[in-house]
């Protein structure tokens, strides 16, 4: 039985925002645990079942996750690593290795050392010079040198919002099949692209989107092609690799540097298309909007998303600043019911009102990680719930509902996010039954999405600022757009090849 070599290894790392992102947010599964209760939307577990199904050995390292958040612990990173490699190198004592195959996120920035994926694959590679490595990434990739040298090809998510996780998975088990038991020799092409798009301009269910992925679609129906991707970049994160890409693997080197030159060449021709694809204010607009919808009879709840600090794109969640809007606002307490806000993290605050439920308190919340972008709130009201050890999420996070100023503010002990209504269910509102419901999201969750009769995006303040013009980029090469216009760009002098 042939033997397969796994891991997975997800984060998306926001420089702007100032938390060190360790220990305590990563969820880490090490050896066989790894590989054991994998299901739903997981590349992990695409890579794991396939493999499995075709009858191969999975020989299992770890595995290890967190919400989006500020760049990682250099130390914490290279505990990781240590481990992965030492892992390795056990497996390969036991008996031959015949390929490995990986899930990992693409934007995983190291503080003081940069991408995390490139460094582990390096190492792997030396460790496993002459076999297949395949890796499966999620759509906003920032590709690096170090990563294109040390792999033999990739496969990025093709749907916004990642609802492909686990078929990307099994993509990236298909090509490591095809090379054991076909021969193919996988060979990889790699575009630059001087585009940064944040997340939300770029979703596939809506255009340029829908046509670009028909276009990868319709590329890998290509005799010879394995796979063809659209990376897109992370645009929170300033860093001397930053630019979205096209990647192509294929059987012959000559196909698959065709392939990608002529797909960069239609991106770069559509990167005035790209639009957001949700109603979208600055965040004194939105709420205006809101409210108005709401006295004009339309049905209710009216989401908004408080945009500028999304946990889910890395942001710090602590940002103030469209709350206190919401809070100062004197239609808010005349509503028949208080806002629903997901949230703050605040673990001083969050643990201050424990033991209190029913009580009026004074809180302090807001601003304890961020402190350029916001301020803190200092606020009365009452404790209405309060949750210890809430495990909807990998990290698990004592919550307390607190209510002030016509508001019912979540707060969490750990940086989750809020695309689950069951944040506000279980500490006693039912999102579905408020007049209005803000969440630090970009474009709605379909969980969310599902109970909204309409969503507004607020352009609001924070680490996941959507103006990127308005961000202090110190790092990222130039010319770049929408930083930077009207300048030449040819795709196929921005081909590069493996050293």
């Amino acid at each position: 039985m042939k033997r397969v070599l796994v891991a997975s290894m997800h984060h998306e790392s926001n420089s702007f925002n100032p938390i060190v992102a360790g220990e305590k947010d990563f969820h880490v599964e090490r050896g066989a645990e790894s590989l054991s209760g994998l299901k739903g939307n997981d590349p992990f577990y695409g890579v794991v079942k396939t493999l499995r199904d075709q009858g191969y050995e999975v020989v299992p390292t770890l595995s290890a996750g967190a919400v989006p958040n500020g760049e990682v612990d250099k130390d914490f990173y290279l505990g990781l690593k240590a481990e992965i490699i030492r892992r390795a190198r056990e497996a390969k004592a036991e008996g031959p290795i015949d390929a490995v195959t990986l899930a990992l996120h693409g934007s995983m920035r190291v503080k003081e050392l940069g991408d995390a994926e490139g460094y582990l694959l390096e190492e792997l590679r030396e460790i496993f010079p002459d076999i297949p490595l395949f890796c499966s990434l999620d759509m906003h990739t920032t590709m690096t040198r170090r990563m294109h040298d040390n792999c033999d090809g990739f496969v990025g998510y093709k749907c916004a919002p990642h609802t492909d996780r686990f078929e990307t998975g099994v993509h990236a088990a298909r090509m490591t099949i095809a090379a054991l038991e076909e021969g193919v020799r996988a060979k990889s092409a790699w575009v630059k692209v001087p585009l940064l798009i944040a997340g939300e301009q770029s979703s596939t269910t809506v255009q340029p989107m829908i046509g670009l992925i028909e276009a990868l679609r319709e590329t890998e129906k290509q005799e010879g092609v394995l796979a063809a991707s659209y990376l897109m970049g992370f645009p929170w994160c300033d860093n001397e690799d930053s630019s979205a890409a096209v990647y192509v693997t294929a059987s012959g080197k000559e196909q698959a540097e065709r392939e990608a030159v002529r797909l960069a060449e239609l991106i770069w021709s559509k990167k005035d298309e790209f639009c957001f694809q949700t109603e979208t204010y600055h965040q004194e607009q939105a709420l205006d909007v809101a409210f108005q919808a709401l006295e004009a009879g339309q049905a209710a709840p009216v989401y908004l998303s408080d945009s500028g600090d999304n946990p889910t794109a890395g942001s710090s969640s602590d940002c103030t600043g469209f709350l206190k809007l919401i809070m100062d606002d004197p239609r808010t307490e005349k509503l028949r019911s208080p806002v629903l806000f997901g949230g703050i993290y605040d673990p001083a605050a969050t643990r201050a009102c424990k033991g209190k439920v029913g009580q009026e308190i004074t809180l302090t919340f807001g601003a304890s990680f961020d402190k350029i972008t916001t301020q803190p709130i200092t606020a009365t009201g009452t404790v209405e719930a309060y949750i210890e050890n809430w495990d909807r999420f990998p990290i698990h996070s004592d919550l307390a509902l607190f209510r002030s100023c016509g508001v019912d503010i979540v707060l969490a002990e750990a940086h989750i996010g809020y695309g689950d209504p069951a944040v506000f269910s279980d500490l006693g509102r039912n999102a579905g039954e408020a007049d209005i419901v803000v969440c630090k999201l970009g474009y709605l969750t379909d969980a969310q999405a599902a109970v909204a009769k309409r969503s507004i995006m607020a352009l609001s303040k924070g680490s996941t600022n959507e103006d990127l013009k308005s961000l202090h980029y110190a790092k990222v090469p130039r010319p770049l757009f929408p930083l930077d216009s009207g300048f030449t760009y040819t795709p196929a002098e921005n081909l590069v090849t493996k050293q």
